[in-house]
């Protein structure tokens, strides 16, 4: 499929306002240009019911997070909610709006966490700051009114990542276990090396560039490539975990990482619905009011987390 027309008018956009790119910036003006490229989709942002800052006790302190409840009478099912940004940029700003339209969709409370980034912290401490949020979540919902029986995790791009991280560490740790994982566009491998990553490696958002300078920053230089809880493909097995839905994008650098990963959860025995978005880039899923496919993939994220939280 070529590139989708919606998606190429963005990129045309951005290429015309010049500058330099992603991997070529100081840490903090990424940070800056990711705010304001949430900001371009971000107009009219739904109402919901109730948003409350929380601060979630976390192995190195407080971890800032923030729930976002639609107007259903409790217990609410949840899902814990994992930015994206390469583990160096995004925050609870950036992923505001799709916060919102998944709790208003999904009929169910969020609660994103904004968990530890690199380089400031390096790898672990997204991940463990992520799978205490998830246990916390779980061992105080009923006081935020949610079921501790219905919590689902998500994410997208590296918040993919941590989705599917937190799964394993909560099966092989023993703690409270979701029931449902999304994966939008996850990465899955620090290896880089798929032909995804060769076909797509620049001009369409994400870079090869980029994610080399993400995992740089990530990574400390000590890190098994082959580790786990930042390459969740090379775990020993995944059985057990929960069910999936695996969101890509044709034109993405992580597409065949995100596929590769849903077919081992598939081979290991857990359902796995996967969905490939033609003609689409890195980060469509969050540009609802720039992209019509972003809306359809968020319709069908919704409809996916309803129908686990149905059981």
């Amino acid at each position: 499929m070529p590139l989708d027309l919606q998606a190429k008018q963005l990129i045309d956009q951005l290429t015309a306002m010049g500058g330099p790119q992603l991997h070529e910036m100081p840490v903090e003006g990424a940070r800056q240009m990711m705010r304001a490229m949430a900001g371009l989709s971000s107009a009219g942002a739904p109402a919901v019911s109730r948003v409350e800052e929380l601060h979630i006790p976390g192995p190195a302190g407080e971890i800032p997070a923030r729930l976002y409840a639609p107007a259903s009478s409790p217990p609410l099912p949840a899902l814990v909610f994992f930015h994206g940004g390469g583990w160096v940029i995004g925050d609870l700003e950036t992923h505001d709006l799709t916060c919102r339209k998944l709790a208003l969709g999904s009929d169910c409370a969020v609660i994103s966490i904004d968990y530890r980034l690199a380089p400031e912290h390096k790898f672990p401490a997204a991940p463990e700051d992520c799978y205490a949020a998830l246990q916390w979540v779980a061992e105080h919902g009923k006081s935020l009114g949610i079921d501790p029986s219905r919590i689902a995790v998500g994410g997208d791009s590296a918040g993919g990542n941590l989705t599917a991280v937190v799964a394993q560490m909560a099966r092989d740790r023993r703690g409270h276990a979701p029931i449902f994982q999304l994966l939008i566009y996850p990465a899955t491998d620090a290896a880089r090396d798929t032909a995804s990553y060769h076909d797509n490696a620049d001009g369409y958002l994400l870079s090869a560039d980029a994610m080399k300078w993400f995992y740089g920053h990530y990574l400390a230089e000590a890190s098994s490539p082959a580790d786990p809880l930042h390459s969740p493909l090379h775990a020993k097995s995944l059985k057990g975990l929960p069910p999936a839905l695996v969101i890509t994008a044709e034109f993405d650098p992580l597409r065949d990482e995100g596929e590769a990963y849903g077919e081992a959860l598939r081979r290991a025995g857990v359902p796995v619905a996967m969905t490939r978005y033609a003609g689409m880039i890195h980060g469509f899923f969050g540009m609802g009011t720039l992209m019509e496919q972003a809306n359809t993939a968020m319709y069908q994220a919704c409809d996916a987390l309803r129908a686990a939280f149905r059981g």
